[in-house]
């Protein structure tokens, strides 16, 4: 992909970097019949954004994510230096939260919270922003 390819996924960090919210859990309580509803996290437009435009670039790779013990390790780890990674194993890790988000609901909104989604997307834009990828 081309700087250009890339300008899209980018163009959403300002946008990320003044969301004060990702997205709000509803659910959970007592109906009036003594039921529980599911609860169930609806993300805010820039999260929708975001999975929106990385498959339309096709950022979600097809791989055995569930078996990926480092993507586990590194979203575990506040401090992690996703400069340390090339684009591939960041376009990994995108995919990593993206489809655990399937099995873990509100998953996805809690790496934007964290500000962990953040962080790959800058480490992202400056190795794309760099010259070997122009």
């Amino acid at each position: 992909m081309t700087r250009e390819d890339w300008k899209p996924l980018l163009a959403l960090i300002p946008e990320i970097e003044k969301t004060k919210r990702f997205g709000t859990r509803y659910g959970g309580e007592e109906n009036d019949d003594g039921t529980l509803s599911m609860p169930y996290m609806a993300p805010e437009p820039i999260v929708e954004q975001f999975i929106k435009v990385v498959y339309t670039l096709s950022i979600i790779i097809p791989f055995d994510w569930m078996s990926w013990k480092e993507g586990t390790k590194i979203v575990s780890d506040a401090s992690f230096d996703f400069d340390t990674l090339d684009l591939i194993t960041k376009c990994k890790l995108i995919t990593y939260i993206v489809r655990q988000d399937r099995f873990n609901e509100g998953f996805l909104v809690s790496q934007f919270e964290s500000g962990l989604m953040l962080k790959i997307l800058k480490s992202l834009e400056k190795e794309v922003l760099s010259e070997k990828h122009s």
